[in-house]
């Protein structure tokens, strides 16, 4: 009966490495993880196949890094390996509570992490394994929203959640703006044409050709991504 209720059955989740601090000052804030987690196996009690993108943000920023003068293309290499530490981390903080997880990396590590490979993924994921997908999309200039959309399209995700510490979208920065509005509902079109700042525009292009809706909310909420695959988000849906 609940699995008839659920309207997103194959997602991807989008996660910034800054939601693994929680409000800490260290890398990881088990408490926080253990929440994360908490919200995941939920949705995966309801049958829902998902996948992991995990950015590097809680150890480096490939920004940052160019910002101190680093060439962009090492800092973003640099990036990419503080996404494959937080994806070798959360594969153990998943099998410490009893979750079946594999990590694939767009770039391969031999003896540490294995390659990207589709057909691999893909049997994995319909076996019930949690994906975590680290390394970007394996090259320099592109965001972790870009591998996020990219790998959601690999893995047939009908809906790709952005989860942050901001609960949607707005027409213009709630954090400045106290009379900000919240969007529920919102077309790519739409959000396009007023040039909300929803993901970076190659991956926000890519979901919208391919049919992959977002969702935009707050990890940090209760049954956030319950809510979201049953359809109730509690943030924003971008739609086609």
């Amino acid at each position: 009966m609940q699995q008839q209720s659920v309207k997103y059955k194959r997602i991807l989740l989008k996660l910034s490495g800054e939601a693994l601090m929680g409000n800490s000052s260290s890398i990881f804030d088990k408490p926080t993880v253990d929440a994360i987690i908490v919200q995941i196996k939920q949705i995966i009690d309801l049958g829902v196949k998902i996948g992991v993108v995990i950015g590097g943000g809680n150890i480096f920023r490939g920004v940052n890094g160019s910002e101190m003068g680093l060439e962009r293309a090492n800092a973003d290499y640099i990036g990419m390996l503080a996404t494959i530490m937080n994806g070798i981390a959360l594969k153990d903080f998943f099998t410490l509570a009893g979750v079946k997880a594999q990590v694939y990396s767009a770039v391969a590590i031999n003896n540490i992490v294995k390659g990207f490979n589709r057909d691999s993924m893909l049997g994995r994921l319909n076996d019930g394994d949690v994906i975590i997908f680290v390394g970007g999309t394996g090259n320099p200039f592109f965001t972790t929203d870009s591998g996020a959309a990219l790998r959601a399209i690999e893995m047939q995700a009908d809906l790709l959640i952005k989860a942050t510490k901001v609960d949607g979208v707005y027409d213009c920065d709630p954090k400045i703006h106290k009379s900000a509005t919240k969007y529920h509902t919102i077309t790519f079109d739409e959000a396009i044409k007023q040039n909300l700042r929803v993901m970076d525009m190659s991956a926000f292009d890519l979901c919208r050709d391919h049919g992959v809706n977002i969702d935009v909310c707050d990890i940090f909420k209760n049954n956030c991504l319950r809510d979201s695959v049953l359809g109730k988000t509690q943030g924003t849906l971008i739609h086609v």
